[in-house]
Order: structure tokens, then sequence, then C-alpha cells
């Protein structure tokens, strides 16, 4: 019995600074996703490396002519902040091993092995603080060009050579995450990709992953942890995210796992792909994005929205344009939206956000002419969100229900959704 208890792994208790970053974060409700790395001079996507079964050194010469002259980590996250964003994840290295920062880890990174020179993530950490934006990292845990990455079900055709060491590989992470949490001091998380690289093993494979949680949050306990597994969270995480889905719909086919009692986000796009495409212009409307920020708001769950930056440093025009109609959108509602908590999220008619006291109906159902929202008894004041005035309504005992009327209110047509506090 004692030598059980020994050998017992101590269970992960989150320091009083995580759990205040954690319910900071939860009530963020939005923030923004940037895809970028050498990938985007190829304009096919984040994955092209794999897909387009490149060969790694090829691939690579890319690298020699990235120079994103537009570039402007300043412009770039006042946008965001415009939008209402109040956060932003960064990809600080992908699947294609190339580092978007200077890490002594590796040449093949954007100080070193590029023109430019510059460190991006340095200027965008620098912007962030600037702007009070918090700053959160992607990092990939597969690697497509690494020899000591133990080969996954991808990145099969790169032309490397396999020699497989994840003591190796496994240090080589630990040594990049110990410079981003150091160099960078007001990274306030991290988002893992890849662990899926490795769910068709015949003999499952041991990612360590607790012991690398655990080593992160050594270094710093308020760091956030969250990985893109599609699966229940991992001891040590302090989020958990759901890939082009809201938590339980699971239409996309990545997020059908059981939803934790973690803080919640939701990651999409604003058009089909994560990393820049030059024929992807099927961008979501506003009216699309907005009802998306509220259906997550209605779940608990943040909306991680995604933009991938051109090669030459410019955000696309039809993501800016985006963001300005979210931002006016924001301005006008977000107090419908931040630090709220879930209400009710399927309802015929639309769906619901509270804060202490209030609920805040958000009526999705243009149509709709009279809303019975079922309360326990008579609501002290029911109103018109935008403008303040007071709506008659009836309150049937026997039912506890309250007729709310909409007609004047919900044919509004320059309204996106019509919100009733």
């Amino acid at each position: 019995m004692l030598l059980s208890c020994l050998t017992m792994r101590a269970q992960y208790v989150p320091s009083a600074e995580n759990i205040e970053a954690r319910k900071q974060f939860d009530g963020f409700r939005f923030g923004i996703f940037l895809h970028w790395g050498i990938y985007s001079e190829f304009a096919q996507g984040e994955w092209y490396l794999n897909t387009g079964k490149l060969n790694k050194d090829e691939y690579a010469k890319a690298a020699s002519c990235f120079y994103p002259i537009r570039f402007n980590a300043s412009e770039w996250v006042k946008a965001f902040k415009a939008s209402g964003a109040k956060y932003i994840t960064f990809t600080s290295r992908h699947h294609d091993g190339f580092s978007m920062y200077k890490t002594h880890e590796s040449d093949y990174n954007i100080v070193d092995a590029t023109p430019f020179g510059r460190d991006v993530l340095k200027e965008l950490s620098e912007a962030c603080q600037q702007e009070g934006i918090q700053l959160h990292l992607y990092y990939s845990i597969l690697d497509w060009i690494r020899e000591d990455y133990p080969l996954g079900r991808t990145g099969h055709d790169t032309g490397r050579t396999l020699k497989p060491n994840y003591d190796s590989y496994f240090q080589f992470m630990k040594n990049q995450v110990r410079e981003l949490l150091t160099n960078y001091p007001n990274v306030a998380g991290l988002w893992f990709d890849g662990y899926w690289d490795h769910d068709q093993d015949t003999i499952p494979f041991n990612w360590r992953m607790e012991e690398f949680y655990r080593y992160i949050h050594q270094l710093k306990p308020s760091c956030l942890i969250g990985n893109n597994h599609h699966i229940t969270p991992i001891e040590g995480e302090d989020f958990q995210m759901f890939e082009r889905d809201l938590p339980g719909e699971n239409k996309a086919g990545y997020s059908g796992q059981a939803i934790s009692k973690l803080p919640l986000e939701m990651c999409q796009t604003m058009n089909g792909m994560w990393g820049y495409k030059v024929a992807d212009q099927n961008y979501k409307s506003v009216d699309e994005l907005v009802t998306l920020i509220i259906r997550a708001a209605a779940k608990g769950c943040n909306l991680l929205l995604n933009i991938g930056p051109q090669p030459n440093g410019e955000l696309p025009a039809l993501a800016l344009d985006r963001l300005q109609g979210i931002g006016k959108w924001m301005d006008s509602y977000g107090e419908t939206i931040y630090s709220t908590q879930r209400g009710i999220d399927d309802a015929t008619w639309g769906v619901t956000t509270k804060k202490g006291n209030t609920t805040y109906i958000h009526v999705l159902d243009k149509t709709c002419t009279q809303l019975d929202y079922a309360m326990d008894k008579r609501p002290k004041q029911v109103k018109d969100f935008l403008t303040g005035n007071v709506i008659k309504c009836k309150y049937d005992k026997k039912k506890k229900c309250v007729m709310i009327p909409l007609e004047g209110i919900n044919g509004d047509p320059d309204r996106v959704i019509t919100i009733i506090e």
C-alpha cells in the first residue's frame, strides 16, 4: 500500500494565478487566431508541405525569399482591438517546423532563415502590451521535417531521414516552450496542436503531455494550456477547445468529446482555410460571424476567429472588412457578450446570455412577432437593449411565462439581431 501511494502521480492543482487567469479568459468571449508562416508564400494553406507532397528542402527555399514588407504589428493589433477581440493566438511554430520567432533551438526561423530578419512575435508581443490585448501562442507538437520526430499519420512525403527519438524531440519542445515563456513575458496561454497525428498507432503513443504540462506550469503557473486533441481534457489542461464546432454540436466531425467544466473555446475560420489561400475568397458575412459569437456566448464559450495573413504581411481586405463589421456590432451590443454566463442555447427563436440578475434574449428569428419566455416570476423590467425603451409585457402566472411583443422591434431591417434585456 505504501509503495502504491508513493508511485501515484500528484493530481494537477491549478495555482491561484491560474484560476484567476481562467476567469479572465472565460469572460473574453472573442479572440483572433492567426495562421502565418512561410506557407503563406505558396498561397495554398498551412498544410501545403504535406498535401502538396513537397520535398522539405525545396519547401524550405521559401524562407530565403520571405520578406513581408507590409507587416505592421501595431496596425494588426489595433484592428483586432477595434473588432472587439480581447486576445490573439499566434502560430509560433506550425507542422512545417518553421519558427516564427527567434529561437536558439534551430536556424530554421524567421530571424535567421529569412531576409526579413525581424522577430515578428516580439513585435506582436509589444503591440499587444501597448493595446491591452492578451497574447496566446499556437505551438505544433508534430513536425514534418525533424528526423527525431516519431512518424505519425502525416508528413510521409517530405523526404526526411527518419531517426525517431522522442526523448530528443521532447527536450526540443521543452526548450522552445521555455524560450516562448521567458523571452515573451506577456504570453498568457499555449494552444497545442498535432496530438491527433498518432491517433491511428497500433500501440498507443505516449506524448508525455502531463509531464510537459507540469514543466510549463513550473515555468509559469498562470499560463493557460489547451490542446486541440479532440478528446476529453488531459490532466494539466486549463481550457477546452472545439475545432470548427460549438461545444456539443460536432457538425464538422472533429469535436465530439464531452464538455468539461473548464473554460471553453471554439476556433473557426473566416473563410475556409486557416493559412492564406489565394483562391479562397468565400468569407462568412458579418451577420454570420456575429451570430456565431452570440451562439458561442450562449454556450459559455469563446470564439477564436481565424485570419490567414498574406505573404506581404497584410491582413486580407475581406478579413479587415469583417473585423470592422464585428467591431461596429460589438460597440453597440458587447455588454450582452463579454463576461456573460451561458443561457438558453437552442430555442427556435434564438439564444440567451446572462450577467447577474439580467438576461439578454438574442432573437435570431427575424420572423418572430411575440416571444413567450418562461420565468418563475414577473420580471422587474423588460426593455429593448439598443434603445433602452421599456416594453410593455403580459405575465401569465399559471404558465409562468412573460409574453414579449416584438412587432416594431424585431422588424427593423438594419438590425442583425434584436436583443431584449
